[in-house]
């Protein structure tokens, strides 16, 4: 390294300390986004979002659009927001009664957080997967079906069709279809977590959310479930938290770079993780923090 090129290399690490403390001191920096996505068609736009615990503050001015038919991942340490800012978009944190927000949130033409909003309606347009498979204690098929079931839907013939196609859509009709009526507690975990994204695209959401939906799983589920993911792109608009790098580099297509409540970059995934725009971004990447 030449005395130039170590000057340089000091230089970016002192303003990559510098912009982590002055984020550390609540200071709120500006989101380095990508120019590709102004090219997407957008299904999801966030506007200077911020969400209160209380008196503590966890996300601070996000402002991000989510491309219709694509893969988003959210990335960064663990604290810093990712799993708030996607229960945001489904009003969970609705159920903590602590919690105040500022900003919007746009699906379409309508703000989520707007006056009058049936948020029970704005969830059946929401498939979520949570971390740990948590299917219901009843057939492989209720489960399927439960959402049309809740919503009224009576006709045999519907729900068989629509079970089929969920099961097929998550890769495991020919795993399951000869034993529908049996407890879906009797799957294994991979399974499980694959009948629980089953479920959630059986109502044909606008988005499905997905909250570190492999951390639970051995490395041939999450594989299973990867290759799911990578099947559903284009059908869905796919939002998913992994602390898994490797994982976002496998199956997104966009990566938003999570620090503090804060979103620091958001580009396509290729571009993130072999050229980002800023040195922390590549550090949080390569392992060098977090």
């Amino acid at each position: 390294m030449t005395a130039n090129e170590a000057k340089e290399t000091q230089m970016a690490e002192t303003k990559t300390m510098d912009r982590l403390a002055s984020i550390a001191a609540g200071e709120i920096v500006e989101t380095r986004i990508h120019p590709e996505l102004a090219e997407e068609e957008s299904i999801l736009d966030i506007s200077d979002f911020n969400l209160w615990y209380g008196e503590k503050q966890a996300l601070f001015d996000v402002s991000m659009t989510l491309p219709r038919g694509k893969v988003t991942a959210l990335i960064g340490p663990s604290g810093c927001g990712k799993s708030t800012l996607l229960r945001s978009v489904n009003r969970m944190n609705d159920l903590i009664d602590t919690v105040r927000i500022d900003g919007s949130m746009n699906l379409g033409e309508g703000n989520i957080y707007g006056p009058g909003v049936d948020v029970i309606e704005l969830r059946r347009r929401m498939g979520m997967v949570f971390q740990k498979s948590n299917p219901f204690p009843m057939s492989i098929f209720d489960n399927v079906t439960y959402p049309l079931q809740i919503n009224g839907e009576r006709n045999k013939s519907v729900l068989r069709d629509v079970c089929e196609k969920a099961l097929r859509g998550a890769a495991l009709w020919d795993e399951v279809s000869d034993r529908l009526q049996e407890s879906a507690l009797g799957m294994s975990g991979g399974q499980q977590q694959r009948l629980c994204i089953a479920r959630a695209i059986a109502a044909e959401p606008e988005v499905l959310l997905m909250d570190e939906p492999c951390s639970a799983l051995d490395p041939i589920a999450t594989t299973r479930v990867e290759e799911l993911i990578l099947s559903l792109r284009g059908e869905y608009t796919v939002l998913i938290v992994t602390h898994n790098m490797q994982q976002a580099s496998r199956v997104s297509d966009y990566t938003a770079f999570m620090y503090l409540g804060q979103v620091l970059e958001y580009g396509p995934t290729a571009r993130m993780f072999t050229n980002p725009l800023l040195q922390e971004t590549e550090d949080y990447i390569t392992g060098r923090f977090g």
